[in-house]
């Protein structure tokens, strides 16, 4: 039994992409369908689909091979909308590489739109 869907996932993603694999099947849940989203439109990783197999729910996603590192971070941090710089030093590499994925009252999106959003939030992971 899983207990963290979203580091459970984004885990699998990452190792998978490690070996060279096309596609990666995960846990489905509402936080993370958003989050593929948000990668999808990043192009981090290519289609995803929901499958049906019984009771479970799982996504199957196209990876295309530029997840470098992606982790869910925990606790998951509350952030002011005036301390994006801080947060993105700690767990981004360099400027304009990679982005944070955080909760926001306005929600879910990366820390470059909560800036230009102007609010505050939850960092909930990070990739590169």
């Amino acid at each position: 039994m899983v207990n963290d869907t979203v580091a459970d996932s984004l885990n699998r993603m990452k190792t998978h992409e490690q070996v060279g694999k096309k596609e990666c099947i995960i846990q489905a849940s509402k936080l993370m369908k958003e989050i593929l989203k948000i990668l999808q439109s990043n192009k981090y990783i290519g289609t995803y689909e929901l499958i049906e197999e019984g009771h479970a729910k799982l996504f199957r996603i196209e990876l295309v091979g530029r997840i470098n590192k992606c982790s869910a971070i925990k606790p998951r941090f509350p952030v002011k909308k005036d301390e994006w710089t801080k947060w993105e030093q700690q767990y981004i590499p360099a400027i304009g590489f990679g982005m944070l994925i955080v909760s926001t009252p306005k929600g879910i999106m990366t820390n470059k739109e909560a800036k230009e959003h102007k609010v505050g939030g939850r960092i909930i992971a990070y990739i590169y």
